[in-house]
């Protein structure tokens, strides 16, 4: 596979291109919870909740500035801004579930129960 460029940053395969937009801890779990529904910043935080506010804002920024989200800011007081899925970003779900399907099974041969009893 040949190199190449974008953003002045040299990537070596397609697939870690692809990661660089939906790789990581968080922005796979963010675009499956945007995919059926627009959401508030508090409903994501809510919903997601071991990641940190300032991990959440840099997420967010991230994949708005890839475009897989839109983020729409409204005029009220208090502010009210809301996050969508764009339709390049639904195009992710269909991978992430492929991805959390094979973590699923590497946990069961594992041997590890899922989801643990606390």
């Amino acid at each position: 596979m040949p190199d190449f460029f974008h953003d002045r940053k040299l990537y070596y395969t397609p697939i870690e291109f692809a990661l660089a937009h939906i790789g990581g801890t968080w922005k796979m779990p963010i675009l499956w919870r945007l995919q059926n529904s627009v959401l508030r910043f508090s409903e994501l935080k809510k919903d997601i909740p071991h990641i940190t506010d300032k991990m959440l804002t840099s997420q967010l920024k991230e994949l708005e500035n890839k475009g897989l989200i839109t983020r729409t800011a409204y005029p009220t007081v208090p502010p009210k801004v809301e996050y969508n899925i764009t339709v390049k970003g639904k195009k992710a779900i269909p991978v992430i579930e492929v991805i959390m399907k094979y973590g699923y099974e590497l946990i069961k041969e594992e041997g590890i129960e899922y989801p643990p009893i606390l």
